[in-house]
């Protein structure tokens, strides 16, 4: 693995720990998380939208 990809691959790891924190946090203060932070994570924002609140 080049040194290049190695970077990467911590950049990506850093960029999805940053966007979950961001969601976590949105989320536990009763707001609609970014759509970027979501999805970074896999989530469409549109679906998450949708998600019933308890």
């Amino acid at each position: 693995m080049s040194v290049r990809k190695q970077f990467d691959r911590i950049g990506d790891f850093f960029t999805t720990v940053s966007s979950a924190v961001s969601a976590a946090n949105a989320v536990s203060r009763g707001v609609q998380p970014k759509a970027r932070h979501l999805r970074n994570l896999g989530i469409d924002p549109q679906q998450f939208n949708k998600i019933g609140r308890v």
